[in-house]
C-alpha cells in the first residue's frame, strides 16, 4: 500500500496507522459465486481483471488455514425471493437479479473450492451489501468472542468496502486481504484498497493473515 502517491500525505494528516490482530479471529468470505468468475455474467471480473480471478486461490489459502486453525469461518450469500427485497438498490444495479429465486443461469452458485462446510460454518443470507444491514453477524461474532475479522471476497469497492466499514464500527479488527478480493477494475480495486486501509481496516498479505488464521485463538 505505500506504492500509492499519497500516502505521505494521508501519513501526515493521521490516517493509516495500524489497528493490530486481536487474540481470536475468524474468516469471512463475502458472496464468493460463480456470478463474478463467469464469462457472460453481468457481474463477471474476469475479463477486465485478471487479479480477481487470482483472487480464488487467495481465498481457498485463507479457508485451509482457517480451517486448520479452528477459527470460526463464516460466508455471506445474496437471496432474493422477489426484487422487491433489494429496495432501492434494485435501482442502482439490474444485475441483482441473478440472485433472485428461481433464477436458471446459475451464477448464485458457490464457485468450485470454496464451499461451505455446513452446519459448522456459518451462511449469512443478505440483501444489501454490508455483511452486517439486516443480519445478525454481529451477534453471531460476539458469541463466537470474535474480536478480529479477516475479510475476503466480492467486490472490494461494493460489499468488501461495505462490510469492512460496518465491521469496524461494530469494534471488530479488519484485517482485508487484497489478493483474496476481486473487482471488475484493478485501479478501483486499489483505490478501494488504499482508502480502507487509510481509515478503517489494515491491508494485510495472505502471508500475514494465514500465519494468524493458523494460529487460531488464544
Amino acid at each position: 500500500m505505500n506504492t500509492h502517491p499519497d500516502t505521505a500525505s494521508y501519513a501526515s494528516a493521521g490516517f493509516g496507522n495500524r489497528i493490530g490482530w486481536g487474540t481470536r479471529p475468524a474468516l469471512l468470505l463475502i458472496d464468493v459465486c460463480q456470478a463474478y468468475w463467469t464469462p457472460g455474467s453481468p457481474l463477471d471480473t474476469t475479463a477486465s481483471n485478471p487479479g480477481a480471478l487470482a483472487s480464488i486461490d487467495s481465498m481457498k489459502a485463507l479457508l485451509s488455514a482457517a480451517r486448520e486453525g479452528g477459527c470460526p469461518v463464516i460466508w455471506t450469500k445474496v437471496e432474493y425471493q422477489d426484487m422487491s427485497e433489494a429496495g432501492i438498490f434494485w435501482l442502482k444495479s439490474k444485475s441483482l437479479n441473478v440472485w433472485e429465486k428461481g433464477d436458471t443461469r446459475g451464477y448464485d452458485q458457490w464457485v468450485d473450492g470454496l464451499v461451505p462446510q455446513q452446519p459448522k460454518e456459518i451462511v449469512v443470507s443478505k440483501h444489501y451489501p454490508s455483511a452486517f444491514f439486516g443480519t445478525d453477524i454481529a451477534t453471531r461474532l460476539n458469541l463466537l468472542r470474535v474480536d478480529t475479522l479477516v475479510i475476503c471476497g466480492v467486490s472490494t469497492s461494493g460489499c468488501v468496502r461495505a462490510s469492512t466499514l460496518d465491521a469496524m464500527s461494530y469494534g471488530f479488527r479488519p484485517m482485508v486481504v487484497g489478493s483474496a478480493c476481486g473487482d471488475r477494475s484493478a485501479q478501483i480495486h486499489d483505490a478501494n484498497m488504499f482508502d480502507m486501509n487509510a481509515k478503517m481496516a489494515d491491508a494485510v498479505t495472505e502471508e500475514e493473515a494465514v500465519a494468524h488464521l493458523k494460529s487460531g485463538t488464544t
